[in-house]
């Protein structure tokens, strides 16, 4: 009697064990299209939440890529946030000539399935700051390891070959499509969606630690999802170059608003753009360090127009501008800087304003003799544009500044005036007509 319980129990054992062991199944019932066409930037991060987290269990999501890479940082919690989800993803390298590189290798390590187009290309992962290697021993080897370690992990987890994804970090390799194939560390290579559908049905895949088989619902459906409108807007600003330049343009405008006051316009175009580069750097690694070096840059460019100083704090202030502008965007999370023929740009631009205000004070000064009367319309020729009739002052238009002024004659809407001198105080005008 025993001896047939013990033989019906492992009987049963023996024939539920292989069910146990097959995959479950992962039925699609809806498609998501997401697309990165840019760097990998916090903005990538925002758009990639805010889908994955309108996703539904039985999705599907396919993220067309092509990047030249981007910040380690985002990457990292890109790689996190497709862990969190209990759906798979397909990273397909579309269209022919796009490239997955850098952190978008690293990102479709972590994907379910990979897919290329005929005609694409991934790795070359290796971390790069200012269009060089690392030079620094200890942080290229710890930069190196602890990107190499992760994509192991994740490609183990997905069933994939880890080797040619560390050759990718190591030794900046990259693979064809074909390439890619043949090192199994794809899954196809397709060119339409549908083939792309054809190819994934009844593969089996890890989700979270379980094996799954992946089929299609019948009538599944399919959408693509782009990001918003604010989206978008933030991919632009958190582009280095873009917040660099926004920044320096915002300075030049509130600059001349209180070398010309009144009008308001300068100083208020000046402050939105201000704005907006303060966006940009609350997503980009910003050093604070060389982002003060630029500030005195800005300051002794300022002062080298009150202060003689034979061209000293010009060439100071140009030698802390540069330094600033080549590491403000180089944080230990991403190795990225604002791009040299915006950064040389920039500094011929930034030059060549210095010398015609230098060449300016020297004309105003020569005409004036004093130098504290730089900027001031002292003989300067406008017209009276308003006249208070209480209180005998006067409205003026000179070098297109409104001013407030006295005459010791009196003066008539349209009269043609010089001005005579300027009461620092009271910034109160003397003119007469001419």
């Amino acid at each position: 009697m025993r001896h047939n319980i013990l033989l019906s129990f492992f009987t049963l054992v023996l024939t539920l064990f292989p069910l146990a062991l097959k995959a479950s199944s992962y039925e699609v019932q809806d498609i998501s299209i997401l697309s990165v066409n840019s760097a990998i930037t916090p903005a990538t991060y925002d758009y990639l939440k805010h889908q994955f987290a309108r996703m539904n269990e039985g999705s599907l999501v396919v993220l067309k890529m092509n990047t030249p890479g981007g910040l380690v940082t985002t990457t990292k919690d890109i790689i996190t946030l497709v862990g969190k989800y209990k759906f798979p993803l397909v990273v397909w390298i579309t269209p022919e000539g796009a490239s997955a590189s850098s952190a978008g290798a690293i990102i479709a390590s972590a994907a379910h399935f990979i897919i290329m187009t005929p005609g694409s290309n991934m790795g070359a992962a290796t971390p790069v700051g200012l269009g060089e290697d690392l030079k620094e021993s200890d942080g290229r080897s710890k930069a190196l390891n602890d990107l190499t370690s992760l994509v192991r992990s994740l490609n183990i987890s997905r069933g994939r070959p880890a080797a040619p994804f560390e050759e990718m970090i190591k030794t900046a390799a990259s693979y064809t499509d074909k390439e890619a194939l043949n090192l199994k560390i794809i899954d196809g290579v397709v060119s339409k969606q549908t083939e792309l559908i054809t190819l994934l049905k009844g593969r089996t895949f890890f989700l979270q630690g379980q094996e799954q088989t992946l089929t299609f619902k019948t009538g599944f459906t399919s959408q693509e999802h782009g990001p918003t409108i604010g989206q978008k807007i933030l991919e632009v600003l958190a582009n280095p170059s873009t917040a660099y330049f926004l920044f320096l343009i915002g300075v030049a405008l509130i600059y001349f608003e209180f070398q010309a006051p009144g009008g308001f316009i300068a100083g208020s175009v000046g402050v939105c753009f201000m704005i907006l580069a303060a966006i940009a750097f609350q997503v980009l690694p910003l050093d604070w360090g060389a982002f003060g070096l630029i500030l005195v840059g800005i300051v002794l460019f300022i002062l080298e127009i009150f202060i003689t100083s034979y061209g000293v704090l010009s060439f100071a202030g140009l030698s802390a501008f540069i330094m600033g502008s080549l590491f403000l965007f180089h944080g230990e999370g991403g190795f990225i800087s604002v791009e040299y023929p915006v950064l040389f740009s920039t500094l011929a631009g930034v030059l060549l304003a210095v010398g015609v205000i230098v060449w300016y004070i020297y004309k105003d000064q020569k005409r004036q003799g004093k130098p504290e009367n730089f900027f001031m319309p002292i003989g300067s020729l406008g017209f009276v544009m308003k006249k208070n009739q209480i209180t005998n002052f006067y409205q003026i238009k000179v070098r297109g500044e409104i001013w407030k002024a006295s005459s010791e004659t009196e003066l008539q809407i349209g009269d043609n005036v010089e001005v005579i001198s300027i009461d620092q105080e009271s910034l109160l005008v003397l003119i007469k007509k001419v």
